[in-house]
């Protein structure tokens, strides 16, 4: 019984491994998500791309801080970068250009 008590409120060893697991992941999980880039010198041509989608998307992106830029339309630009960016994996994948 007092085994079960323990498991049921989450003070037993266990639901310690877990909780402590559970931190661990988190904290793994924030510092994979920095705003590095992976490869540095691909942030030119990210950069580029980014004010090309901007263009075509009729968003009026300007070099430097774009604080005032409404998260739907820089959420729209970074849904567009990420699309296209998987299309572009997808062709080298399957061997097209």
């Amino acid at each position: 019984m007092y085994q079960n008590q323990n498991q049921a409120q989450g003070t037993g060893f266990g639901a310690q491994q877990q909780n402590a697991g559970a931190q661990q992941g988190a904290q793994t999980q924030n510092n994979s998500r920095s705003n590095r880039a992976v490869v540095p010198e691909a942030k030119g041509a990210l950069n580029q791309m980014k004010y090309e989608i901007a263009s075509e998307l009729g968003i009026n992106l300007k070099q430097g801080y774009n604080g005032d830029l409404p998260s739907r339309q820089a959420g729209y630009i970074g849904g567009y970068m990420t699309k296209r960016l998987i299309e572009q994996a997808e062709r080298s994948m399957s061997g097209q250009m």
